[in-house]
């Protein structure tokens, strides 16, 4: 049986800052190379009402995931309860909101504003010039940066496999909506929902009957 970690009081935190630092290497890094992250980041209601549709297949993957008997998917539960969980059991509902859009924010300027869009332009240059030249470079970059997205969070494989299909459809997303804003707010929900949707799992397991 794996042991369980001990929150540390300061986790909120530092997971804020964690997650606030990879909004700023984005815009850093998009400084230093020419490529600013925020370029289709555009506020608006209709991109955060698309948003909160878009977060409706994630949520029914998660539910779907609860009840997949495969192994790996099993094993995800797992490091979820042992690992995710007792970091957050703590904290409150408004830090697990902040620290899930920051999240949103960072990474998605971070994979989507940032690298996808770099290499889409990249590997743009190396294919024929066109309509359907560019569409590929979108395409090989989508796929490229979504499988970065997965090993980055590879906890286990299955950890793994569920990123790289969520790292596909947030990339989708703003391919589809040319709006970073969108699967800013799909994420942002998702991770939110989805600590929430186990905080309260593993809270009504402890409560006495």
């Amino acid at each position: 049986m794996s042991e369980k970690l001990s929150p540390s009081p300061f986790f909120p935190i530092q997971a804020a800052l964690f997650e606030a630092s990879l909004a700023f290497l984005a815009i850093l890094l998009g400084w230093m190379f020419g490529q600013n992250p925020m370029e289709t980041l555009r506020l608006n209601p209709r991109a955060i009402l698309l948003g909160m549709l878009a977060v409706l297949p994630l949520l029914g993957l998660l539910l779907a995931c609860e009840r997949v008997p495969w192994r790996p998917i099993r094993e995800v539960r797992r490091v979820l309860d042992d690992l995710v969980v007792p970091m957050f059991k703590n904290c409150s509902w408004d830090e697990v909101a902040g620290i899930a859009l920051l999240a949103g924010l960072g990474e998605e300027l971070l994979f989507r504003g940032l690298f996808q869009a770099a290499l889409a332009d990249w590997t743009g240059d190396f294919l024929p010039h066109s309509p359907s030249g560019a569409m590929a470079g979108d395409w090989i970059a989508l796929g490229i940066v979504a499988i970065l997205f997965g090993l980055l969070h590879a906890v286990n494989i299955g950890y793994a496999m569920l990123a790289i299909l969520m790292g596909l459809y947030l990339g989708w997303l703003w391919m589809a909506t040319h709006n970073l804003v969108v699967p800013i707010v799909a994420h942002a929900v998702y991770d939110f929902v989805a600590l929430v949707y186990l905080l309260r799992g593993h809270k009504a397991e402890a409560t006495p009957k």
